[in-house]
Formats: C-alpha cells, sequence, structure tokens
C-alpha cells in the first residue's frame, strides 16, 4: 500500500506542480516554454529523491507499463500503480482548478491549432511525436534505473530528460508522454481537451512498448556464464 500511496502522492505533485506552472505561465513564448520545462523536470527530481525508494518513482503509466515488461513489476502491481497514478493526477489537476478558479485552462495537451503558439500538428504528427518522445524518455529511464553506479544521480538524469523533452515538444503537443498527466486535465477540462486525449494515452503507451522492447533485445546486459562456470558445474554452483 505504500506504494501505491507514493505513486499517487508523486503524481499529484507532477500535475499539480508541473502542469500548475504551465497554466500560469503558459507556453505561448519562449521563456514559458523553458519555465514549464524545468518545472516537469524539476517535479520528477524531487520525487525520485523522495518516493523513489518506496515505489521507484514511476508516476507515469507509461513507464509501469515499461517496468511491467521488463519483469520488474507483477501484474498486480503493474495495475494499481496505473490506477494511483491516475487518481493522484485527478486530485492534482482538481486542486490545480479550485486554485485557479477555473477548469478551462489545466495544461492539457493538444494538436490542430488548439495550443497558444497555434502549431497546426495533424493527428498522425502528433501521434508520432509522442510516441517517439515517449520511447526515448523511457529508454533511458529502463537503462539509468538498471544499474546500480548509477543509483545516486538516476533521478537527476530522468529529470534532466524530461526537461529536453519538453523542450521540443511543447510547441507540439505540449508534451505528454505520460497518459495520466494527460487524461485528468482533459477530463476536467472537457471539450476538445477531451476530444483528443487518446491521441496522448495511445502514443505514450505504444512508445513505452518499443522502448520496453529496444531495452530488452538492444541494450540489456544479460548476465553471462563465464568459461570455467560452462566446464565446471561446482564453479557454477558457488556463484549462485
Amino acid at each position: 500500500m505504500k506504494k501505491y500511496i507514493s505513486e499517487f502522492v508523486g503524481t499529484f505533485a507532477l500535475t499539480f506542480f508541473a502542469c500548475g506552472v504551465a497554466s500560469v505561465i503558459g507556453c505561448s513564448t519562449p521563456g514559458g516554454i523553458i519555465a514549464t520545462s524545468l518545472s516537469f523536470g524539476l517535479v520528477i527530481v524531487a520525487m525520485a529523491y523522495s518516493i523513489g525508494n518506496i515505489s521507484g518513482c514511476h508516476i507515469n503509466p507509461a513507464v509501469t507499463i515499461a517496468t511491467y515488461i521488463d519483469k520488474r513489476i507483477d501484474k498486480k502491481d503493474c495495475i494499481a500503480y496505473i490506477i494511483s497514478q491516475i487518481l493522484g493526477a485527478l486530485a492534482g489537476s482538481l486542486i490545480l482548478a479550485l486554485c485557479l478558479g477555473s477548469f478551462k485552462t489545466l495544461g492539457a495537451n493538444a494538436y490542430g491549432g488548439m495550443l497558444p503558439n497555434d502549431t497546426k500538428v495533424t493527428i498522425p504528427i502528433a501521434l508520432i511525436i509522442e510516441t517517439i518522445l515517449t520511447f526515448f524518455f523511457v529508454m533511458v529511464i529502463l537503462t539509468v534505473t538498471k544499474k546500480k553506479e548509477h543509483s545516486t544521480i538516476a533521478g537527476l538524469i530522468i529529470g534532466l530528460t524530461l526537461v529536453l523533452i519538453h523542450l521540443i515538444g511543447i510547441p507540439f503537443t505540449g508534451t505528454s508522454v505520460n497518459p495520466a498527466r494527460s487524461l485528468a486535465p482533459a477530463l476536467l477540462q472537457g471539450k476538445e481537451a477531451l476530444k483528443q486525449v487518446w491521441v496522448f494515452i495511445l502514443a505514450p503507451i505504444l512508445g513505452s512498448i518499443l522502448a520496453a522492447l529496444f531495452y530488452k533485445k538492444v541494450l540489456k546486459e544479460e548476465e553471462k556464464e563465464t568459461i570455467l562456470e560452462k566446464i565446471t558445474p561446482k564453479a557454477k554452483s558457488k556463484r549462485k
């Protein structure tokens, strides 16, 4: 239960603080894009060093799905994590709306001229962008969290990666790479945001699956038997 509560709190923080910055400052200027990008990355860093030792600090269904594919968590935790993340994001968006006094602008993702910068992004382009961004984000997470030597700086690396992803993604879609972060504000904003949210659920999931498969087939370092272990069963048993 501690893991699920941690995921709820972490996703609440991501939605309230990061989407809050996007809502208050806006993303129509270079300064707004930089501020919003930094806010998402900084929340990840803060949560990674706060709840990372409890739940792993997924706070993103795409990350949870990838870790499930890599067999780092079981099916029960996968489902419970995702539910906790969605509920946390909804709570964060709701509190943000109450603070802002409006449900109109809560940092929902969009395409096709719905963003302040009026970038005319089509559905296929939005799907491609979000899939690519999620792929690289999840790939970095899977790689950096697997190596013990990276344990002290993993949160920082992941946070900086998310900043980079937002810097390029915000002008196109507002950057999702996180179905929970996209679903929550869309549900409260309604209208066009709710009509478009399927893109920001489907693409991150697809990107996470591709990243997990790429990691398993290409990047993952398999533990190999030494020559001595191959020819000497006793040496192999000692290793175990």
